[in-house]
């Protein structure tokens, strides 16, 4: 009981003990990753730059077929270029939809709609055209999408239109779409389609009664937002965002916001200022909550944002948030050390490098690839014993939970003698003994929404502690 009490304890707070990773080979023969997603299975979608989406199994074998080809649509002539982004929709599994952000045969920004036609492939002729972003240079596309986990529009970044010191100002420029974080209601029918409207604009985003800004900005002020995330508990708004030469920053913006921040670009880099043009000394300016100085040695030059660590199988790990430098080959965290404060640290330099996206399976399990070797690689604690992370390679799904809960023990070295789930006050709601089968399915329709641990015993008596989210 008093490891439970203890774990409860630390679940509530930001643990800053565990500072330790290594990174586990999952999955390698990808060309150019840059973007990881699941679709609510247990499965991994990854981007490929070319304008390729494939699938990567369960086992970490990846389909021969792509989910998505295409190439021809795509162009891909500079490092800043190429398919960018996947997102689901939150109601994938009945209606097939799926957005992707890429970068076309004129250079422009494609904000586009597609179906999935079977299990493992989409229907490539069923591209529903959302939006079209003219870039004046060829780099700083931004070019993440996430889904809001409490509103379900659709969220989207770009950066400043590239160069370099943004020119133009159009970060600062709310006439434009360039520099910011988007927002957008793409639950549109087939009618509204076919009579041209492809997205609606959310009635509370923060500037629609404002006819001096357009409709679908969130927030403003960004370099190059080459990757943001939703922290899957609380759904704060992480971004990464990439700097000019002096700084690289992240911001939190907290899941009760209603938009309309200014993360201050042209007129500031992280929390220095870079330009005093018109306009800079009037805007109130949301600094980053963390940050870190370009340049050094090792060699710092352009940060790859990542997720708050939410899984189960690494609670050492848990409320840390990842990120890597694609120049230095790093790999750190950001801890949020009391209410609203926040600490930096790099862990190490980790092989191969060429870090280009960061991904969260169904679980909240974290991975990252390799923009060079091709390479999924998975993030594991390592502070855990060979016995304690063999108990912790037990997947429990799905999470949350509404009716039952499944646990796979396929690929544990000893076998599962128990399994206990207790409430946030500590207390014993059931029990599971004499387990005997892989694959163990209870039922939660009993249990009451809310958050619950999950304590799983091996055979030898090593344990493994789980958040678990009943909804």
């Amino acid at each position: 009981m008093k490891k439970i009490t203890l774990f409860l304890a630390c679940m509530l707070l930001s643990i800053g003990n565990a500072q330790d990773i290594t990174l586990e080979s999952f999955a390698i023969g990808l060309n150019n990753p840059v973007s990881i997603k699941h679709a609510d299975d247990d499965r991994l979608f990854v981007v490929e730059r070319a304008g390729l989406i494939k699938i990567i199994n369960a086992d970490g074998t990846v389909n021969a077929t792509p989910f998505l080809d295409i190439d021809d649509l795509v162009t891909d002539l500079g490092g800043e270029q190429g398919l960018l982004a996947l997102a689901f929709h939150p109601d994938y599994a009945t209606n097939g939809f799926f957005y992707v952000n890429y970068i076309d045969n004129n250079g422009d920004t494609v904000i586009s709609r597609y179906t999935r036609s079977s299990a493992n492939t989409a229907d490539i002729n069923s591209e529903v055209v959302l939006l079209n972003i003219p870039q004046p240079f060829s780099n700083h596309n931004g070019g993440d999408m996430h889904f809001g986990p409490n509103d379900g529009y659709l969220y989207i970044s770009t950066g400043d239109g590239g160069s370099g010191g943004d020119p133009g100002n159009r970060a600062q420029n709310q006439t434009l779409l360039l520099g910011k974080i988007l927002r957008i209601d793409v639950n549109v029918t087939q009618t509204q389609i076919d009579n041209g409207t492809t997205y609606l604009i959310p009635s509370d985003n923060p500037f629609v009664s404002d006819s001096a800004v357009l409709d679908e900005i969130w927030a403003n002020g960004l370099r190059n937002p080459f990757k943001f995330s939703f922290d899957r508990l609380n759904a704060d708004l992480w971004i990464a965002d990439v700097g000019q030469s002096s700084r690289e920053e992240i911001s939190r913006v907290p899941g009760t916001s209603t938009g309309g921040e200014n993360y201050g670009w042209k007129c500031f880099e992280g929390t220095t200022t870079f330009s005093t043009v018109t306009g800079c000394s009037t805007i109130t300016h949301t600094p980053p909550v963390a940050e870190y100085i370009y340049g050094g040695s090792p060699f710092r030059c352009a940060i790859t944002g990542g997720y708050r660590y939410r899984g189960t199988q690494q609670p050492g790990l848990e409320g840390l948030y990842f990120f890597a430098d694609y120049c230095s080959n790093e790999i750190g965290f950001v801890e949020e050390t009391s209410t609203d404060n926040f600490s930096l640290t790099f862990i190490d330099t980790f092989t191969p490098g060429g870090f280009s996206s960061f991904g969260e399976d169904v679980n909240g399990e974290l991975f990252v690839c390799s923009l060079f070797t091709g390479e999924v690689l998975r993030i594991v604690d390592a502070n855990l014993s060979v016995n304690e992370s063999s108990v912790n390679s037990v997947k429990m799904f799905p999470n949350p939970a509404k009716n039952d809960l499944t646990f796979d023990t396929l690929e544990t070295s000893n076998q599962i003698s128990e399994i206990h789930i207790y409430n946030i006050q500590s207390k014993l709601i059931a029990s599971y003994t004499n387990i005997n089968e892989q694959l163990i399915t209870i039922s939660t329709k009993s249990l009451t929404s809310g958050i619950y641990v999950v304590d799983i015993i091996n055979s030898e008596g090593h344990n493994s502690i789980h958040k678990l989210i009943v909804e």
